[in-house]
């Protein structure tokens, strides 16, 4: 089943004041995922040419001191690939960062549709702070609507 973009029905509820939320869903059958589990398949492993932009994204905003998920004193533990856990329940993970430019949460969900099949979604959700954080939200948003759809893809694969 394809993936489908759908709009974030709430983004103040996952975080005060946003100003950008989507989500993308797909259908996994058979797999019986954990949202941990689900996150950890989306965001442990990166595609190559994701890590490629990653890379040319942290080299650019170095100058402007803002966090790449590289910094030396950032904790290894309580992370799901280079994102920080805040919150887990059952079926939902919440991960995310704040920054002087701007805040973002990253939802996995996992919802059982019976049958061996589950709906599983990842949202993202952006508060910014200021001009660099309304600009660096711009510049990113059509390499996000690639990178999360390829990322979410990879919970069907081992």
């Amino acid at each position: 089943m394809p993936i489908t973009a759908q709009t974030f029905p709430n983004p103040e509820g996952a975080l005060a004041g946003a100003q950008f939320a989507d989500r993308y869903v797909l259908i996994a059958d058979g797999l019986a995922l954990t949202a941990i589990g689900a996150a950890e398949r989306i965001l442990s492993r990166t595609p190559l040419w994701v890590s490629w932009l990653m890379r040319m994204r942290n080299l650019a905003v170095r100058p402007f001191g803002l966090k790449t998920g590289q910094e030396p004193d950032a904790p290894t533990q309580g992370r799901i690939g280079i994102f920080p856990l805040i919150s887990q329940a059952p079926g939902r993970v919440v991960l995310g960062l704040d920054d002087r430019h701007l805040d973002f949460r990253i939802l996995v969900e996992v919802n059982d549709l019976g049958g061996g099949r589950q709906q599983v979604a990842a949202s993202t959700i952006v508060k910014t702070h200021n001009s660099l954080g309304r600009t660096y939200l711009a510049v990113i948003k059509p390499f996000h609507r690639i990178i999360v759809p390829a990322m979410l893809a990879q919970v069907l694969t081992e």
